[in-house]
């Protein structure tokens, strides 16, 4: 039956891509009828398994490319473990690790030699066999596969990957990656840790106390204590949140040994830059050593640093095929504005990645319920403006002169939509002009100054922050308390309508960037009162944490706002750089220290109430928020 199985798992073998060999052209790679599964390493029967093992279909698997992609296209070649000889053949296992895939070739053969990769999604144990099986044609010597990812970070899967061969026999490369390595790597003696936390509880059997360790660097280590010889301590290691960890069990086991009461397991790390796995959550196990049964701790992340926690928690909801926070395209923007913010320069590589797949355009549903048009552009103008705002953010990270060009296009965009025959200016809300209100035009406050001061020689821009601004100040926006309202009314009165937090903090920094961009303090004087305003108000403050209307009793806020307050903290922390205030810095102290103590979990999850309490709302827009309220 098995041996069917495999039959039928080559008769599905994709055809390959051109086989490596002498030039005229490429050839037509033809699948082999023979080979199969191999062993780890060494030699197998063609057409035969190894006990106790099964090759089943792959899925397909997306991550910066899909499955198949051509290896004429790797943007890197390197080699991680040794080609394998196999009777005068090569089996060579090719790898882009900025690509994150890999592709395997057969050289110094003959006709009807075979090669392809197995991927195992368990450390090993098992595999999906045959991928891009692709055999040698006649008057060629080699040939290779297609290439294949090596993760899946979309599904939380770290994979393994190898090549292997039928040439008279099959014989496979050794695993890539199984062992995980970020600042340090699986395995690193624990005396090599950086500091000592202990993220959660330590959990007791039959008198032993176990606890897991973390350190600065994220890696792990687990402790057995109060035991004898023969007790064991371990670590299990997960990839999707303590759901799951297959190829991950076990880690680092070790026993007690004679004549000592406690022992520990080496380090593990809990982050896989390579295979793009920012969320690891790992808890200690052990056992004692008279009994079968074991205990482990809860699952946790490592919190080398506050940003950091929070951005690793974030980034294990982003998703690096389709480029974006599925599924909300706004949210998505201000939310890759908060990684920026963090200053964790590894995450560069999602902002240039965000900008190539989303630039485009996009049918209803596909992003947003609107199409979106190319350009990150769409009939909702304050959705337009969060993406133009981001790219100014990109822009002051990088230096990369297409980020403001973006801003400055959307920018345009935006600027169609100021409209002085209604309210003597002021920008629409939509393409359809039903309304006038705080959030894009405090975006558009923001994003006409910005342009302005990294455009030399400037004018248009200039003159029309100059314009937004005193329109601003005169609209009725700010109420007499001097809190912003959400917008106007029909006949160009403040509406009375809920205090968003984050509009408030958009005329704080839409006002301290006009500041900025032409020195009159009376726009400077402007953002101090929104603050002074947002922090002495218990409408936004209670407690004297930032709090927004949806935050209270048994309400609920819907996933717009819960991005909101993050927004108002990135804003008064741009005004606190501007004046050096010390009330500010407090204030903003004081949110950091509320979400850590208050709104966290032990995987660093931080959710909507930043100061803690029942009917609290956890994703990754919440945290995205709370990680601009950790930012020091």
């Amino acid at each position: 039956m098995l041996n069917l199985l495999i039959a039928f798992l080559v008769a599905l073998a994709p055809i390959s891509a051109p086989p490596s060999g002498p030039s005229g052209g490429p050839a037509t790679a033809v699948s082999s009828p023979t080979g199969g599964p191999a062993t780890p390493s060494g030699t197998a029967t063609p057409g035969t398994s190894a006990p106790g093992t099964l090759s089943v279909a792959a899925e397909v698997v997306c991550v910066l490319a899909c499955d198949t992609l051509d290896p004429s296209r790797a943007a890197q070649e390197i080699f991680p473990v040794p080609e394998r000889q196999l009777n005068g053949r090569r089996i060579v296992l090719h790898v882009s690790d900025r690509d994150g895939m890999a592709w395997g070739s057969v050289d110094n053969g003959v006709t009807g030699d075979s090669v392809w990769l197995d991927r195992s999604w368990d450390g090993g144990a098992s595999w999906e066999g045959l991928l891009g099986r692709a055999s040698i044609p006649s008057t060629w010597t080699g040939t290779r596969t297609l290439m294949y990812n090596v993760t899946d970070p979309v599904h939380h899967r770290r994979g393994l990957i190898r090549a292997c061969g039928d040439a008279a026999g099959v014989t496979c490369t050794d695993w890539i990656y199984p062992t995980v390595c970020d600042v340090l790597c699986d395995r690193t003696n624990a005396s090599q840790a950086n500091g000592d936390a202990q993220p959660v509880p330590p959990t007791t059997l039959y008198g032993r106390t176990i606890r897991l360790h973390t350190d600065l660097n994220g890696m792990a280590w687990g402790t057995i204590e109060a035991g004898g010889a023969g007790d064991e301590i371990w670590l299990d290691r997960s990839w999707d949140s303590g759901a799951s960890w297959p190829g991950g069990s076990s880690l680092g086991r070790t026993a007690t040994p004679s004549g000592s009461t406690s022992t520990r397991t080496t380090l593990f790390a809990t982050r896989d830059p390579r295979g793009r796995h920012y969320g690891g959550a790992v808890r200690a196990c052990g056992r004692e050593a008279a009994h079968n049964e074991g205990s482990c701790t809860a699952w946790a992340r490592p919190a080398p640093s506050r940003p950091r926690a929070a951005a690793d928690a974030l980034m294990y909801s982003y998703d690096p095929s389709t480029a974006w926070w599925p599924s909300s395209w706004w949210n998505s923007a201000t939310t890759l504005n908060a990684l920026m913010d963090s200053g964790i320069r590894e995450y560069d590589w999602v902002v240039s990645r965000t900008f190539d797949v989303n630039r485009g355009t996009f049918a209803a549903g596909q992003r947003s319920t609107d199409p979106v048009e190319g350009n990150f552009i769409s009939r909702s103008i304050d959705d337009s403006a969060w993406w133009g705002l981001a790219w100014v953010a990109a822009y002051d990270l990088t230096g990369d002169q297409r980020y403001l060009s973006m801003a400055t296009t959307i920018a345009n965009y935006v600027h169609q939509y100021w409209d002085t025959r209604t309210c003597n200016g002021g920008v629409w809300w939509d393409r359809e002009r039903t309304y006038k209100n705080a959030v894009t035009n405090g975006q558009y406050l923001r994003l006409t100054a910005s342009i302005s001061r990294r455009t030399p020689g400037d004018t248009t821009w200039l003159q029309r922050a100059r314009t937004a601004a005193d329109w601003y100040l005169n609209s009725g926006l700010i109420g007499s308390a001097g809190l912003v309202n959400d917008g106007l009314t029909s006949d160009c009165r403040n509406n009375g309508q809920t205090v968003w937090t984050y509009n408030q903090g958009l005329g704080i920094g839409g006002f301290v960037e006009v500041y900025r961009l032409t020195g009159d303090s009376r726009y400077l004087d402007a953002s101090r009162k929104l603050a002074d305003s947002a922090i002495a108000s218990t409408v936004l403050t209670r407690n004297g944490v930032l709090t927004e209307s949806c935050d209270t009793g048994t309400s609920s806020c819907d996933d717009n706002q819960k991005q909101f307050k993050g927004i108002f903290v990135r804003y008064l922390k741009d005004l606190t750089r501007a004046t050096g205030s010390s009330a500010y810095q407090q204030y903003l102290t004081r949110q950091s220290d509320s979400v850590w103590a208050s709104d966290r979990d032990a995987l660093n999850r931080i959710g909507q109430r930043w100061g803690g309490g029942s009917s609290n709302q956890v994703d990754w827009r919440t945290q995205a928020s709370g990680l601009n309220a950790v930012i020091g």
